[in-house]
This record gives C-alpha cells, sequence and structure tokens, in this order.
C-alpha cells in the first residue's frame, strides 16, 4: 500500500511503544493518535511487511476518553490526548500483553500501575541545540519544540531553558549540541552539563558570562564521559535519603547525583520506586548490578545493617556513586567494573538478592548466562522497557526462576513509557497463588 493511503478502521487495543492496534483488509494496523474502541480515518506513513504504519486524520467514532490535548508533542507525548485514568489503564494492558508475549507469563488481572501528577514530574532532561533554539524533540522527530509547551518541568527549569534557547545561536556557535539538566527533587537547585562537538574552549567562555539560575554547571566533550570540567559552582544537585526511603538510619547524609549521570526522572514516585526495590529485595546480602549512582544500593544499605554490593562502570556514575557510599557509616562495595566483568569473576551468589537496573536494552545474553550460574536467592529487576524485560524474564524462567510479584509506575505521564519492577525466585520457593 503506497504511503499517504487514507485508510478507515476500528481500533482494539494498545501496542508496546505508543501506537494502537486495529485491522485493514486483513493487515494489522498500529496508528498513532488514537484509543481502543474509536473508529477513525489515518494516513499510512509506511509499511513495514504485513504491518502499516499510519497516523489519525479524522476520529469518525470517539472514546468518551479522548480530551483535547492542549500541549504540542513535544518530549514525547502521545498518550496526551487520552484521559489520563484511561492512560494508566491502558498502561497496565500494554504489561500484560507483552509478559504474554514476550516472557510467556500469563498475569491473571491487568496490573495497577501508580500515578503521577502530569505537571512537573521531570527533574532530569536532555535538551537539544540547533542554532536557533534549544528544547526537547518533537514527537518522531529530530525538530525541537519549545519545553514549555509540554508542561513536563517545573516553571524554573522552563524559564532557565527559555534563556538558553534564546542564546542558542552563540551555544550552536560555540559547538554546543546538548546540554543535560538534573533537579532536586524540591526544584529548587539544578546543575547543567554541557556536551560539545571538538573544543570546550568557545562554551567555556560563553557559560563563564552567562548569568544561569544554577548551582553549578560543566563542560565537556560529547564523546567522553570520562572528562568533564567544573566551569562555575557546584556542577551537582543532592538529596537527604530519607526522602528516598524513610526508613533509612543515617539521617542527614544526602544522595548526590551529576546531570550526565543515570538518575530516575519522575521526583513524585522516585520514593515509591526505591521503597518497591526495598520491599521486594527482603533481607541479607544485597548486590546491586548497574547501580548508577548508588539510588537503590545507598538507600538500601542506610536502613539495613547489612552488607550491600554496588556494581558500575561508566565514570560519572562511579564518581557519584563512591562519594555517596563514603559519605555513609555503613558497608557498601564499591566494583568498578562492567556487569559482565563482575559476574565472570563471582563464583556464586547464593544467599543475596540481586537487583539489576539495566539500560532500555535490557540484560545482555551474557548476564542471563552468567547471573542464573551464580543462582541469587531472588532477583529484583528494574525495567524502563515492559518489552526488553518480558524477552529477558522468558531466559530467566527457562533457567528456573519464577515471577513473585510485579509493581508498575507511570514515571512519565502521556507517554507510551512505563517503569516496571518484578520480584523473581527459584520456583521451588514459588508461591502457590504468585502471579
Amino acid at each position: 500500500m503506497p504511503s499517504d493511503d487514507l485508510i478507515e478502521l476500528m481500533v482494539e487495543r494498545p501496542a508496546v511503544g505508543g501506537r494502537m492496534i486495529g485491522r485493514c483488509d486483513g493487515r494489522i494496523v498500529l496508528v498513532d493518535g488514537a484509543i481502543p474502541g474509536e473508529r477513525i480515518r489515518a494516513t499510512v506513513e509506511r509499511t513495514n511487511r504485513d504491518v502499516l504504519f499510519a497516523r489519525t486524520v479524522e476520529v469518525l467514532e470517539a472514546s468518551p476518553d479522548r480530551r483535547q490535548a492542549t500541549r504540542r508533542r513535544c518530549g514525547g507525548q502521545s498518550f496526551a490526548h487520552i484521559a489520563y485514568d484511561r492512560q494508566l489503564q491502558l498502561k497496565g494492558a500494554i504489561v500484560q500483553d507483552a509478559f504474554r508475549r514476550g516472557a510467556r507469563i500469563i498475569l491473571q488481572d491487568v496490573p495497577p500501575v501508580l500515578p503521577s501528577p502530569e505537571t512537573g514530574h521531570r527533574m532530569r532532561a536532555r535538551l537539544h541545540v540547533d542554532g536557533e533554539s534549544v528544547g526537547f524533540f518533537e514527537e518522531r522527530s529530530h525538530r525541537i519544540c519549545d519545553v514549555s509547551d509540554s508542561g513536563q518541568l517545573l516553571p524554573q527549569a522552563e524559564e532557565l531553558v527559555s534563556g538558553l534557547s534564546a542564546e542558542s545561536a552563540a551555544l550552536a556557535a560555540a559547538g554546543v549540541r546538548s546540554i543535560e539538566l538534573v533537579e532536586d527533587l524540591a526544584g529548587a537547585n539544578r546543575a547543567l552539563h554541557v556536551a560539545v562537538n571538538g573544543s570546550v574552549t568557545g562554551a567555556e567562555e560563553w557559560l563563564r558570562g552567562a548569568r544561569l539560575d544554577v548551582s553549578g554547571v560543566s563542560v565537556g566533550s560529547r564523546y567522553g564521559r570520562a572528562a568533564s570540567e567544573v566551569v562555575v559552582g557546584i556542577p551537582h544537585v543532592a538529596d537527604r535519603l530519607e526522602l528516598f526511603l524513610p526508613s533509612v538510619r543515617a539521617v542527614g547524609v544526602r544522595l548526590r547525583r551529576h546531570p550526565h549521570a543515570f538518575f530516575q526522572a519522575n521526583r513524585f514516585l522516585v520514593a515509591d520506586l526505591v521503597s518497591a526495590v526495598a520491599e521486594l529485595s527482603d533481607s541479607g546480602p544485597l548486590v546491586d548490578l548497574y547501580a548508577g549512582v548508588g539510588l537503590f544500593a545507598i538507600c538500601v544499605a542506610a536502613a539495613r545493617e547489612e552488607p550491600v554490593t554496588a556494581v558500575e562502570r561508566d565514570p560519572v556514575s562511579v564518581r557519584d556513586l563512591a562519594a555517596n557510599a563514603v559519605a555513609l557509616d555503613a558497608e557498601v562495595a564499591v566494583i568498578r567494573v562492567s556487569v559482565e566483568a563482575y559476574l565472570e569473576r563471582t563464583e556464586t551468589l547464593a544467599g543475596s538478592v540481586v537487583v539489576v537496573d539495566p539500560p532500555r536494552t535490557g540484560l545482555s545474553r551474557e548476564v542471563l548466562t552468567r547471573l542464573t550460574r551464580c543462582q541469587p536467592r531472588r532477583i529484583v529487576y528494574v525495567s524502563c522497557d515492559v518489552a526488553t524485560q518480558a524477552r529477558d524474564l522468558r531466559t530467566l524462567v527457562a533457567c528456573g526462576y519464577g515471577l513473585e510479584q510485579i509493581r508498575v509506575f507511570d514515571m512519565f505521564p502521556n507517554t507510551p513509557h512505563i517503569e516496571t519492577i518484578v520480584s523473581l525466585v527459584p520456583t521451588s520457593a514459588l508461591a502457590p497463588h504468585s502471579p
């Protein structure tokens, strides 16, 4: 079917990635901008074998859950036209379907999704620079759009980005291609990391003369994460551990992170996420693979008098992780190698709980093989991509683990992104009525 043809179809159900599924002349259609139960007219954008990719151009029979999307699709908001309660239902259904198809795990009920306020939730953001503006990418494009159209940032952060956008020509001339922003939980402090092509000299000169409402700025090469130079102030933010996990005993200790270190983005749900990991981790020695700055490892160590091992190789995250571990009067071993290298030299993890929070691509085949060989007592798998998580769960189940519990979080309202946590135990230890 040629591109730009118009088709009519009934929308059946959601798919992983944000599009909805319908059928036209026996062919599957993945359509953008629709809601299950609607009859729509759509334009075909491209084809891939027997699957059509289409975009809604007219709603012929609207869902009662359709709402006016007042904000542009800035920052990936492909669910913005759907009432928020229905968004949560759809995300739960996506998880249920992904587990059935990808992991061959049948969830008897659609898992509930923990909601988030729809605006001001992001405390981390990657901004792009093109010489004309600074902002997010529009949905499925590389066109930069105004972040104030998304509502994802707090007003103070939007004002900061607006000021940067006004200087986008100078930033682009200095080689700046992206800017990473991080805030503390309250949004009272923020820091920037500026990534440049080539020499950092031009960006340094501009930033030293700029008046920005930030605690600090660092600048570094776009191609090297290990080296970055502080330009002004304190180039990271920090929050007290008890704000992430109320049961911590180390009151007053702070968890720091730089803008270009990995950290959870939703300020409203991050404490719920940490609490869920702590609860599902049970007790005993804990090994946190892909530890980042130590969000899980440091908080759990501060709440228990049990050893914690944190494995991370990213140089920026390791720097924060090591500083956070030193600040905590608890037994935290920081291992600065890849997860693959750590598991290769580890003979057994019997008796330990392993937390994995891998990148969106999921666990490598090597990690899956070595992790199951080490036979941890429990695996707590945190994921921002339910499709790759389901793929990995299929392997873990085949190696003798069973799904014990699942939690789902709406870390990015109005987008198709889903954060899931599952706990797995050997099938011999699985309760009869687990999911």
